[in-house]
């Protein structure tokens, strides 16, 4: 597995009053949530990839109002065709 370094200002430490740790987590659960809003990466590999489980990364997804079900308008007419 690849290592990503990535450096951020002190100012974005201290306006988000978090620890360095807790910010660093925040950060990756951010990237998760864009790269499984981009599809690419699964619901289970994005919540793998900030350290959450499914429901766990579901429920944070629903805080910030971001849709779980990430079909495609082909997709969701596949899917309500009466075959």
């Amino acid at each position: 597995m690849g290592t990503l370094s990535l450096p951020y200002p002190d100012d974005l430490l201290i306006t988000s009053g978090k620890s360095p740790q807790a910010l660093e987590a925040e950060l990756i659960f951010l990237l998760a949530v864009k790269l499984f809003e981009l599809r690419r990466l699964s619901l289970g590999k994005a919540a793998d990839f900030c350290n959450m489980n499914k429901l766990q990364f579901m429920y944070e997804l629903g805080r910030l109002q971001v849709p779980v079900i990430n079909l495609d308008d082909d997709q969701i007419a596949d899917e309500l065709r009466d075959d």
